[in-house]
């Protein structure tokens, strides 16, 4: 898991392209998005079913040549074989790494997302719920609770959707695939050390599509290095229903790749009239008193940081985000800058703060988020159900569109703009 749900390069998850959340990989979550995407609503989507191993040739004789490899590497024949018992090939596997869209989601509609009312609720329950818990690791780690569970909000739902693919399954055929072999194969070899240490059972061992795995969606190699035993039971254990582990694995990581204690991600941000846009941008950072003296102020009067500030409108423009180096930490977990700022922003909303303030303006077609909600609200009074109205335009709203202008004799496009704004009137 969108924006890039995970970045091309090799990050916790780097084996994932993305588009806009491509989660919010949520995706936003390997497991499923919020309305958007999926739909053009709000609800949260059920799960995909497990894809089923079909009989394949060569796979098999792929099997037998890596388990000699994986032996070679100090794996147990006994780990090698239980890991294997069951594991077979999924053509799916290969369908969605082959298909994965490059389409990008503006930062509204990213936010929309990422922070969607649902979203929020459910993760303001989930702090309450697991507060003890989120503390105890700040105070061992130094990275907020907040942060810690949004990533956990933004990556599988609060839990919700970890992934139901077997992962030795899904990294063996992959590395048979060949396209990523060698990348394949190391995940698959980590898988194997990770059940060699008697983490997880192989078929507990569930993830997403690529191999990413538990609540906060690790990839072998990334639990091998940064995954904890929080709770000292002598397990990492990040795929149970107990969140801690993944949770304390988070923020280790976090905090391994330079997080600062008490430095804001970042934050809405105001500019004067006469502001020079060429200071604007990440790699242009300057100290809190530059930007104050320069006229910056928080949307919402808290301190300012040093840092760079980005434009997030739809043209450019606002709202305007000041980031400081925490940003950048977040950015090491997944390298796509929306999903860093739906990161920074739900963590903002679980401790009770407001959504963006500034406009985000109109989109490419012409459309403000309250003319996409007008059109799908349209759209479904019509009989064309878009499944909410959200204001993001996904797959369901696209498909109410198309049916909509069959039904009237228009080129059937699914795409919104103003004039067919006009004609729902």
């Amino acid at each position: 898991m969108d924006q890039t749900a995970v970045s091309r390069h090799f990050t916790r998850r780097g084996v994932l392209l993305a588009g806009s959340t491509a989660w919010l990989s949520a995706c936003i979550g390997s497991g499923g998005r919020s309305g958007g995407r999926s739909g053009g609503g709000g609800g949260y989507p059920a799960p995909d079913p497990a894809p089923r191993a079909v009989p394949n040739a060569g796979w098999d004789a792929w099997v037998d040549g890596f388990k000699a490899r994986a032996a070679g590497r100090g794996i147990a024949s006994g780990t090698i074989d239980a890991a294997f018992r069951g594991a077979g090939f999924l053509p799916q596997v290969i369908e969605k790494d082959r298909n994965q869209t490059e389409f990008k989601r503006s930062l509204e509609d990213y936010l929309n997302i990422a922070a969607s009312e649902e979203r929020v609720s459910l993760g303001r329950q989930k702090v309450a719920q697991y507060g003890g818990t989120l503390s105890a690791i700040e105070s061992r780690y130094g990275v907020e609770g907040h942060v810690v569970a949004a990533v956990w909000g933004l990556e599988s739902f609060f839990g919700t959707r970890r992934g139901n693919v077997p992962v030795v399954s899904a990294l063996s055929t992959l590395a048979y695939e060949g396209r990523r072999g060698e990348f394949f194969e190391g995940q698959l070899v980590a898988a194997l050390r990770i059940l060699q240490a008697g983490d997880v059972t192989p078929g507990a061992m569930t993830g997403s599509w690529a191999g990413a795995m538990g609540h906060t969606q690790f990839i072998p190699t990334s639990y091998l290095e940064f995954a904890v035993d929080f709770t000292g039971d002598g397990r990492r254990d990040i795929w149970s229903e107990d969140p801690t582990d993944a949770l304390a694995s988070t923020a280790a990581y976090l905090q391994r790749s330079g997080w600062t204690t008490g430095m804001p991600w970042g934050m809405e941000v105001t500019l004067p009239a006469g502001f020079d846009a060429g200071l604007l941008g990440r790699g242009k950072g300057r100290s809190a008193a530059d930007w104050q003296g320069a006229g910056v102020r928080s949307a919402e009067g808290r301190a300012l940081a040093g840092g760079s500030i980005i434009a997030g409108g739809n043209g450019g423009g606002g709202p305007y985000f000041l980031l400081t180096q925490n940003f950048a930490t977040i950015l090491r977990y997944n390298g796509a800058q929306n999903y860093a700022i739906g990161v920074g922003h739900l963590s903002d909303r679980l401790l009770g703060r407001g959504p963006v303030r500034a406009s985000f303006g109109p989109d490419a077609s012409g459309l403000t988020q309250g003319d996409r909600r007008e059109l799908q609200r349209r759209l479904t009074a019509k009989g064309f159900d878009t499944a909410g109205a959200d204001g993001v335009i996904g797959a369901k709203t696209r498909a109410a569109i198309r049916a909509y202008e069959a039904s009237v004799g228009l080129p059937v496009t699914g795409e919104p703009s103003l004039e067919l704004l006009r004609r729902l009137r």
